[in-house]
């Protein structure tokens, strides 16, 4: 899977970045909904005053997501005989 990372500065002028946004096909069946959850925990980030300074999108899924809707997202292929 790949990820992307986005950084930009919040209302306060701080340098935030956020890392392990999931970069999904077209067809996939959850990708609105990660858009969406990522303009939220953007719009989020972006107001917030605390002094982090790298969030993880990933970490924040895993707090509000179903757990069995987390692994369809980030399911790791298994690779045959360590290839």
């Amino acid at each position: 899977m790949l990820f992307k990372s986005l950084e930009f500065k919040n209302a306060y002028g701080q340098k935030v970045k956020i890392i392990e946004i999931p970069v999904l096909e077209e067809e996939n069946a959850y990708r609105f909904m990660i858009q969406l959850r990522l303009e939220a925990f953007i719009a989020k980030v972006y107001r917030s005053r605390t002094n982090r300074s790298v969030y993880s999108f990933r970490e924040h899924l895993k707090k509000v997501l179903k757990w069995p809707v987390y692994e369809q997202i980030f399911k790791e292929t298994v690779l045959k005989h360590n290839a």
